[in-house]
């Protein structure tokens, strides 16, 4: 009987012990003598104290093992360093015994060089799934396509249908990516342009909106847009986690006139820009974002322009700068039932881009090399 309750003590003493373990993972917030205040992911702060015993680590951003991990002591922590504690709980905060850092340094240049290869990648309106080649083809203007080619190392996220958080965007797979669905691609680009290596993919099903706006509540951050594509007034909200940008009149005449030209237009003919039509490849050198040796804001072969790199280099606007008449063409959310889609890319000064393709056929697909504020995830 002695032993019988011997035992349980033990289990008891053992199960209080495990349910005093906890993690924490958060930003540095302070740090103050052997006290670290850490913000959690979930927005509460909490004092982590660090005692000599404890084991400090710095690893990698990406990193999924802590093979490669170095030791390193308390003073090399930093403000705005991530940071996953373990410890036991102490008086509302955290008693640390091991401790896993990434140096807000290491984070920020590891999202310099992927935001780069977001940049550099492709994108466009999928046209064609093909699981069996483990192939995407996508469309980023009438008549272009590329073939996208997935491999079991690929990495392939989903956005939800009412964020525009590429944090928000879920794990997912290839037999999730359907006809119509928009798609963005870092990776390898072969050499002729039309096939892609994909390293990383993020998909998704939004709207193409291209039209002019008819109201704007700046305080409610709401406008509304006759919609060219839909043939119907559509009530958008902006967040904090939308782009908007504006273009330049010469960069906007010389897309409207790829548009007119792509859509079928009369060459040499007037167009909507009031200049003649001619092809992308006749662009002068001295348009922004539109040099043909293959620089940066070209295809690779130097032969056609990538548009998210010429819409990086544009003129960034708010809500307060979008008035009523505008012409704007802008990518979506589909938004929950009952709710206004969410604005993740709007583009500005378009007027050229939708007089030369009235019936916003065109506009549609140079959206689609506009879609998804694609880019690396939070560590």
């Amino acid at each position: 009987m002695r032993a019988g309750k011997l035992i349980f003590i033990c289990v008891a003493l053992i199960g209080a012990a495990a349910a005093q373990t906890t993690r924490a993972i958060g930003t540095v917030t302070a740090i103050s003598g052997a006290t670290i205040t850490l913000k959690s992911d979930t927005g509460a702060e909490m004092a982590i104290t660090v005692p000599d015993s404890a084991r400090i680590l710095r690893t990698q951003p990406g990193q999924r093992d802590l093979a490669s991990a170095s030791p390193i002591e308390l003073k090399d922590v930093q403000v705005g360093d991530r940071m996953l504690v373990q410890g036991s709980s102490s008086g509302g905060g955290v008693q640390a015994s091991r401790i896993i850092v990434m140096a807000r340094s290491d984070i920020a240049q590891k999202q310099q060089q992927e935001q780069q290869a977001w940049s550099r990648g492709t994108g466009g309106i999928v046209t064609a799934v093909d699981p069996a080649a483990s192939a995407i083809t996508v469309s980023s203007m009438p008549g272009t396509s590329v073939t996208i080619h997935v491999t079991p190392q690929t990495v392939i996220r989903r956005y939800s249908p009412s964020s525009v958080k590429f944090t928000d965007a879920q794990p997912s797979s290839l037999a999730d990516i359907q006809k119509g669905d928009q798609i963005r691609a870092r990776g390898t680009r072969a050499a002729e342009g039309r096939e892609f290596n994909a390293d990383e993919i993020v998909s998704g099903s939004f709207r193409n909106i291209a039209g002019l706006v008819t109201v704007v509540d700046a305080a409610a951050g709401t406008f509304t847009v006759n919609d060219i594509l839909g043939r119907k007034l559509i009530t958008l909200k902006i967040t904090g986690d939308s782009q908007m940008h504006k273009l330049q009149p010469m960069m906007a005449q010389m897309i409207a006139r790829m548009a007119h030209s792509e859509a079928g237009g009369a060459q040499g003919g007037p167009n909507g820009a009031g200049a003649p039509s001619r092809p992308a490849a006749a662009a002068p050198a001295s348009e922004p974002g539109m040099r043909m040796g293959g620089g940066a804001g070209t295809a690779a072969g130097g032969g056609r322009p990538d548009f998210q790199t010429m819409l990086n280099r544009t003129p960034a606007i708010t809500v307060a700068d979008i008035q009523k008449g505008d012409a704007v063409m802008l990518v979506a959310t589909q938004g929950a039932a009952g709710q206004d889609s969410t604005v993740i890319t709007l583009v500005a000064g378009v007027e050229p881009i939708l007089t030369a393709a009235p019936s916003g056929s065109a506009a549609a697909a140079l959206l689609s090399s506009w879609n998804m504020a694609a880019g690396p995830a939070e560590p």
